[in-house]
């Protein structure tokens, strides 16, 4: 069975909007258990503009399943993972002018310090992944640094539509036998939503997909708990 992360973000983006108490991401992680999610996903970004340490150290020590931290390579933000151990963490690229996002990271810049960083999240019991584009030389390389997992980028197949889309699907695939081939858990994430994540949970061996921001629209209409239950059916 895929594990479902579900992305709490955009449940911080909304209290954030008007700097109040409401709606409480804690609350949503609640909800999305109970519709059942098999994870909790949070960005804590360094300029705090959704998720805050107060919801991830909450998050920590109130959901039954797997947390998994989304995080830079800002030495703030390993130090307070390395302090809350959260049981995944996932390595990805941040820009402060950036909506979301936008591609993955780059293991071929600084890949002495990245090595270093997983072993010390690994050694403090984290289960470590790299946010990647779906290229050879980087699953290859996360491979080399010490990642348990990689989660490929499916921005650019979800952007994507006809031969395009289909040549996207592809390079996830290949991807993704390298992946198994290289003995690396394989997760997938970023602009999945109810039409799109089929093709992607049918990879061969894909264990985890993280969805956040077609999930919480949905909730909108028809509450967090029910539109994490749609997703699982579908992922069935």
């Amino acid at each position: 069975m895929i594990e479902l992360g579900v992305n709490i973000d955009h449940v911080a983006t909304l209290r954030q909007a008007r700097r109040t108490y409401e709606p409480d991401p804690v609350w949503a992680a609640v909800e999305a258990e109970l519709g059942g999610a098999d994870g909790i996903t949070v960005h804590l970004r360094e300029d705090r503009r959704h998720i805050n340490d107060r919801d991830v150290n909450l998050l920590k020590e109130t959901i039954h399943v797997k947390l998994n931290l989304e995080m830079s390579l800002a030495p703030e933000i390993i130090e307070i993972a390395l302090k809350v151990s959260p049981d995944q963490a996932t390595l990805v690229p941040e820009k402060r002018a950036e909506v979301t996002t936008e591609g993955g990271l780059n293991l071929a810049s600084e890949s002495d310090r990245i090595a270093t960083v997983v072993k010390r999240l690994k050694d403090a019991g984290s289960f470590v992944s790299a946010f990647i584009d779906p290229d050879e030389s980087q699953v290859k390389l996360s491979k080399q640094l010490g990642f348990d997992a990689i989660e490929l980028h499916t921005g650019e197949y979800a952007n994507a539509s006809g031969h395009e889309q289909i040549k996207q699907l592809d390079r996830l695939v290949a991807a993704g036998r390298l992946a198994r081939g290289l003995d690396l858990r394989l997760h997938a994430g970023h602009g999945l939503n109810y039409l799109n994540v089929g093709p992607v949970a049918r990879i061969p061996d894909m264990r985890e997909v993280n969805i956040g921001h077609s999930i919480v629209s949905r909730a909108v209409f028809i509450g967090l708990r029910e539109a994490v239950r749609q997703m699982k059916k579908l992922l069935k």
